[in-house]
């Protein structure tokens, strides 16, 4: 899905741009390709430098409530230097590699109500305009289907995923924000925990695994969190037994939260709440996403409420960031 635009900046007869990445999804710390395609205008325009720009919709709370904007969390020039003759077309080829962090948007072939784009920026002649704007599709390390194929295995069911600005306190983190993925507790867990969050933060090395227990309390009983965090590396995928490893997560996890109120009751490689503009209270969804789904072997199977499809979370997608532009340039 490609959104066309003339270059505002330039008004009429200046180039075109189009975008165009290649299907398949990339992966966190992958190569992202693809081709930017130029058709010059009714003059001969100096193409100063072409760059990428990766952004997400971020969700953040605040002492007002909550707020959703657009966050650019890396840029790349993947070209420029060169005069663009009155009407030629060119094609510039790209391969960049994302950060690896970089949030899952889909698993299994579904889409996860994550919201990611690639928006082209040209520099023509001094005048700047973001003049192409697509969705960027991210599948999961094998890592992270590692982990997610456990725990569909051990009863867990996906409900939900955003990106939340702000920080994990005593993590690696690098990006100004973080994804959760929100999940239905097992039968197993589901009287003592109402809702298990799990954020990946991934390195060359390996990744980081924050679990979060969340559980509500009644009338007259607080409700608690607890959270913990384990480490794996990359080079385990084939040789782990993931579903023990993951069932002893969620058992640390669980006894962790009964114990909750404590300042030690963060088990081996845990860490104490270090959020900032981390909340408890509110959670929210993915776009146009409900309640999911069921879990099985096969892994984390994802559903998507109110009969909504693939394409019309992608037209979701697009109406959103066109919105954005439209205010920029308001």
């Amino acid at each position: 899905m490609v959104f066309k635009r003339l270059l505002g900046a330039l008004g009429v007869g200046g180039p075109t741009v189009d975008t165009v990445l290649d299907p398949a999804p990339v992966r966190p710390g992958g190569t992202l390709t693809g081709r930017v395609l130029l058709k010059g205008g009714s003059a001969d325009f100096e193409i100063e430098h072409i760059t990428l720009e990766l952004v997400a919709r971020v969700e953040a709370e605040h002492e007002g409530g909550e707020s959703e904007g657009v966050v650019a969390f890396d840029r790349f020039t993947v070209g420029g230097g060169f005069r663009l003759a009155e009407g030629e077309e060119r094609e510039v080829p790209f391969g960049v590699t994302v950060p690896w962090e970089t949030p899952v948007t889909e698993l299994h072939g579904q889409h996860l109500g994550v919201v990611l784009g690639v928006r082209t920026e040209l520099s023509v002649a001094g005048a700047k305009d973001k003049g192409d704007l697509d969705p960027l599709n991210v599948a999961p390390l094998p890592a992270q289907e590692a982990v997610l194929e456990a725990l569909g295995g051990l009863g867990f069911g996906f409900h939900s995923a955003d990106l939340e600005y702000g920080r994990i306190g005593g993590t690696g983190q690098r990006l100004p924000f973080y994804q959760e993925i929100e999940l239905v507790p097992s039968p197993r867990y589901a009287d003592q925990v109402d809702e298990i969050e799990l954020t990946f933060l991934a390195d060359p090395a390996g990744m980081e695994v924050v679990l979060e227990a969340d559980k509500r309390g009644g009338l007259l009983s607080p409700g608690h969190d607890a959270l913990t965090r384990f480490t794996v590396s990359h080079d385990q995928v084939g040789h782990q037994d993931w579903p023990a490893l993951v069932d002893g997560w969620i058992r640390q996890l669980v006894e962790q939260r009964a114990s909750y109120g404590s300042p030690s009751a963060f088990g081996p490689g845990g860490h104490g709440h270090g959020f900032e503009g981390h909340h408890h209270d509110g959670r929210r969804s993915g776009p146009g996403m409900g309640t999911a789904v069921a879990a099985g072997a096969a892994g984390l199977a994802v559903g998507v409420a109110g009969g909504m499809v693939a394409g019309e979370v992608v037209d979701e997608i697009g109406d959103f960031f066109e919105g954005e532009e439209e205010e920029e340039e308001g």
